[in-house]
């Protein structure tokens, strides 16, 4: 143990600032959401009254429903580009051309988020926009609309934004799941005459099933933490229309003053990811198809 003592003295501060600076906000964020509280007057107890209060939010309700929208269409994203771009990449012969595809993929994180949505937010310019002038010059300029300006485009351009979805860390999941699986698995499917799209539907996608349900559950935490994008393309409109629980959060607190309400909203987002992450880690992880050596 005492030989161990430096390693303990070496973790402390990490443990410091964790308790300082994660911990104990999320504490006080938890007891401030039953009060009301402006950020100024002494906060007064109410008890229930803003969960009361959110569940009767018809902003709130429609929030919901937005976040679920954009969620599912995330899920879907996930599911399909940055997978089959892992998959061929994974079945390139040249290992040269392998790393520099990955780079290429890759590349596009180093991008600040602020400047991608800055740019598509230009895309779905309706005067100037890259997406209305395209379909103009193809034929298809009756298609052309004010894209985050209308309730019945602006969910559809925000799930758009990133087209076509494959760069980034979903691929380099996907990627590192189907380099682990064993050469002998592989050699043995060959043997047994599965190729092409019956290897992927029999093989390859059985063997990366754990990290599928990862980033399902990493995509859903993600939807109901982010506002980021909304805000910056959007800022919930037009109305409502693209409003999520997180832009509305951030609204009740840092332009309306509503400092307890905007806290009961975040506890109610940590409530559903704390039960996510404890269904991922005591169902999921430990359903994870490991291959015999």
């Amino acid at each position: 143990m005492r030989r161990k003592a430096p390693l303990y003295l070496f973790l402390l501060p990490t443990v410091l600032f964790l308790l300082v600076f994660m911990y104990y906000p999320a504490y006080k964020a938890v007891e401030l959401s039953f009060f009301q509280w402006d950020g100024f007057s002494p906060p007064r107890w109410i008890g229930l009254g803003n969960f009361e209060r959110m569940m009767r939010d018809s902003v709130m309700r429609a929030s919901i429903d937005n976040m679920l929208i954009l969620t599912g269409a995330r899920i879907l994203i996930v599911l399909t580009t940055p997978l089959l771009a892992a998959e061929l990449v994974f079945h390139l012969a040249s290992r040269r051309w392998q790393y520099w595809y990955r780079v290429l993929f890759v590349i596009p994180l180093v991008v600040p988020e602020v400047v991608i949505y800055l740019i598509w937010q230009f895309i779905f310019n309706p005067s100037i926009g890259l997406a209305n002038v395209l379909l103009t010059n193809i034929g298809l300029g009756f298609l052309a609309n004010e894209w985050l300006g209308s309730h019945r485009t602006v969910l559809l351009s925000l799930a758009l934004v990133g087209f076509p979805w494959i760069a980034g860390i979903n691929f380099l999941i996907y990627l590192a799941g189907l380099q682990n699986i064993p050469h002998e698995v592989l050699d043995a499917a060959s043997v047994d005459g599965a190729t092409g799209l019956r290897r992927f539907w029999l093989v390859d996608l059985h063997l990366i099933m754990g990290q599928i349900k990862l980033l399902l559950i990493l995509t859903v935490i993600f939807s109901l933490q982010s506002f980021v994008l909304i805000l910056i393309m959007t800022n919930g409109g037009p109305g409502y229309s693209s409003m999520v629980p997180g832009l509305l959060m951030y609204e009740a607190a840092f332009q309306d003053g509503r400092f307890g309400y905007a806290c009961a909203i975040g506890t109610a987002i940590f409530a559903v990811i704390f039960t996510l992450t404890y269904i991922n880690m005591r169902y999921i992880q430990p359903e994870t198809e490991h291959v015999p050596n």
